[in-house]
């Protein structure tokens, strides 16, 4: 009767081993990455320096005139714009030395 039991308790566990598998490979592949590129994104927010060149999400072009806590004083062709640190994209200051 006891083995029986067993037999029956070990079966039971195999049929979640499917989706045990699948919780598995959508944290390997889906979630980590994620979590990954949002902690490169933020240190990249934070290392941010006055004089860099930067793309905003928005796709303006400028140079960084004033860090903040929160935000940056961007200097476009004929304006300042006060943005949040969010909005930064990426950093073009590689770019514009090599040319």
């Amino acid at each position: 009767m006891t083995h029986l039991l067993l037999q029956a308790g070990a079966e039971g566990a195999m049929s979640f081993l499917p989706l045990i598998m699948i919780v598995l490979v959508m944290y390997l592949f889906f979630f980590r990455p994620q979590m990954k590129r949002q902690k490169e994104e933020g240190k990249f927010r934070s290392e941010v320096a006055k004089g860099n060149r930067v793309v905003l999400t928005s796709g303006i072009h400028g140079k960084i005139l004033e860090v903040g806590d929160t935000h940056i004083v961007l200097e476009t062709e004929n304006s300042r714009l006060k943005v949040e640190k969010s909005a930064i994209s990426k950093e073009l200051s590689a770019q514009y030395q090599s040319k």
